[in-house]
Order: C-alpha cells, then structure tokens, then sequence
C-alpha cells in the first residue's frame, strides 16, 4: 500500500544506520518494544505475532491509534495504515542495505477531517515526529551490547 498522495499532510524522511539490516529489522518489526526506546510512544497492545493482517493499538503524543499492518516484507518493508479521532494514516518504512549499514526511507500520509482543519500544524508534528523517530531507532540499532 502505498501513501495517499494527495492527502493534505505527507511527509518523508531518511537516515543511515551503522548496522545490518536484519537488526534493524528485528529493532523495527518488534513493534510491543517501540516504548522501550522511542518515548514518544506510550503504549502498544498487540496479541497476534507481525505479519500483514495483524492490527494493534497505540497511543503516541495523546493519541490512541488502531493500526493493522499492510505490508510485512522481512528486511526490507513495513507498513501500517492507522486511524484515530479525525484522522487516518498510511505509513511505510523502507530498509536498504548499504555498505557499512542500511539505509532507511520513511513517509506517511495524514487526511480526514481534523487533519484537513489543521494541516499545517499537524505537517510540522509529524516532520519533527518523524525526525525523531528515526533517530531513536538509528540511536537503538547502533548501541554497543555488552
């Protein structure tokens, strides 16, 4: 599934990770453990293992979001669409190995009602949430283990 292109908020990003993809993977995939080292997000609730189909729930920045996943390409892709009071999303995470580390591509789209009324704001939230988020992630995969 790809982003709606035309939704009034989309945004992308990308960053390099000193790591393999298959750690970024297993970091990325296990989606019950993004608490522990994004904390923006306060909560997932998932009972079925990952794999298209699979829905789960989540709260980030006050929000509690119902997601099923739409793409689950081991190594390489992850993707969910969600929806929440006003507002639904399409997010997708791309992962390329590169020379020393992988590659990671991620964009969203944002559209509904409340998206609509302040597109401006909720395009500036998601670039910083986005930001972030990646580097959260590049910060995890490329900790030192003991």
């Amino acid at each position: 599934m790809t982003i709606n292109k035309k939704a009034p908020v989309i945004q992308q990003d990308s960053i390099f990770i000193n790591a393999d993809a298959v750690k970024v993977w297993g970091i990325l995939a296990s989606i019950v453990d993004w608490p522990d080292w994004n904390d923006k997000i306060h909560s997932v609730y998932i009972d079925e293992p990952v794999k298209e189909g699979t829905t789960f729930q989540w709260r980030t920045n006050g929000s509690h979001i119902k997601s099923i996943i739409h793409t689950y390409h081991i190594n390489q892709a992850l993707g969910w669409s969600g929806h929440t009071f006003g507002a639904k999303a399409i997010h997708n995470w791309y992962l390329q190995s590169a020379e020393h580390g992988t590659k990671i591509f991620v964009e969203e789209s944002m559209e509904g009602w409340l998206v609509s009324l302040f597109k401006n704001k909720l395009s500036r939230i998601l670039e910083k949430d986005m930001n972030y988020w990646l580097v959260q992630l590049k910060n995890q995969c490329e900790k030192v283990e003991p």
